[in-house]
């Protein structure tokens, strides 16, 4: 199984590279990638710094063009795919239908993969975007138990990557609109959940109030974590009680289950993260590697070393993870 990992900057990028990973994603310093915040991403210097970097240590380099784009603004999303293929980049990770075409045609040798964003949950699905854009690999939202996985990965026409660790939200993958609701940019266009020019924290009653774009996301007292504002993940008074209404803050967790991952013929293991900190990459990267190694080396006999599981829920959201809709026993 390839360990793909995040790379929201150089430092990030060189992090993964460092400690094992077979591929890392990156994105520009646009609207076309998912991680759109200020100070991470990509510009042609630090491309190409990555590139050479990635390369002498034998480690892919995909880009994450993964937005959709709107009436008027194409070819913005042109140029980063022209962009990425003049690089010479392993990959494009792409979602946009219209966006595929134009990579297809126009470079019909460089390799697509379908993105998490696209939502592919059937592997009816990924054959028609196999069968239409020669796509090589297809990253699934994370709402399949792993029964559903495997079903997929058995009629899938392409390899299958799935998430193994990372922040969860609702997991609607290229279908979630709380943020653009509220401030009216959204991760499926602007390229960024809770833009961070919405967010507010201040200080009331002896406690910091998180708003975003006005609305009042959480209130937390001063010793405690105040995680960034998305609406998902918010604390909503609901039936008289004050609690999280869609979502506690998790991370997902897949140590437990690789084996099993490996058996159903999952062809790569994605990390979610490209907004986090280099030393966050190298930790769960490192982490991951050794995880891996291990379940490769002997599948059967394969339990997740307590450390690794310690390092990793000390780096997860709320302290705390989960196997997700992996667990799910209902079909």
């Amino acid at each position: 199984m390839e360990l793909v990992c995040p790379a929201g900057n150089l430092a990030s990028l060189k992090a993964a590279v460092d400690n094992g990973a077979d591929a890392v994603y990156i994105g520009f310093k646009n609207e076309t990638n998912a991680r759109h915040f200020a100070g991470l991403n990509f510009d042609d210097r630090q491309i190409t710094q990555g590139l050479a970097y990635a390369r002498d240590r034998a480690t892919r380099v995909y880009v994450a063009i993964n937005t959709y784009p709107q009436p008027g603004n194409f070819a913005t999303w042109e140029r980063a795919v022209d962009q990425a293929a003049e690089y010479g980049v392993d990959a494009l990770i792409l979602a946009d239908i219209g966006v595929m075409d134009y990579a297809a045609e126009k470079w019909p040798e460089l390799r697509l993969h379908l993105s998490v964003q696209g939502s592919a949950t059937s592997h009816e699905a990924v054959r028609f975007y196999s069968e239409r854009f020669d796509i090589k690999r297809a990253v699934i939202p994370r709402v399949l138990s792993v029964q559903q996985v495997a079903a997929l990965v058995d009629n899938s026409p392409v390899p299958i990557e799935v998430f193994g660790f990372g922040s969860l939200c609702v997991m609607v993958e290229g279908r979630c609109y709380l943020s653009s609701y509220v401030t009216g940019q959204g991760p499926n266009t602007f390229g960024a959940c809770s833009p961070a020019s919405f967010v507010r924290w201040s200080e009331v009653d002896s406690q910091l109030e998180t708003r975003l774009n006005g609305v009042l996301i959480d209130r937390v007292d001063k010793d405690e974590n105040a995680g960034y504002p998305t609406i998902c993940k918010g604390r909503f008074k609901v039936n008289r009680e004050t609690g999280y209404a869609i979502e506690e803050p998790t991370s997902l967790n897949t140590l437990p289950i690789l084996p099993e991952l490996l058996k159903i013929g999952v062809a790569a293991i994605k990390v979610e993260g490209r907004q986090r900190s280099p030393a966050y990459v190298a930790k769960v990267t490192r982490v991951l590697r050794a995880a891996i190694n291990a379940c490769l080396d002997d599948p059967e006999n394969f339990v997740p070393d307590q450390s690794w599981l310690s390092q990793l829920t000390s780096l997860s959201e709320g302290v705390q993870t989960t196997l997700g809709a992996y667990q799910r026993e209902w079909q």
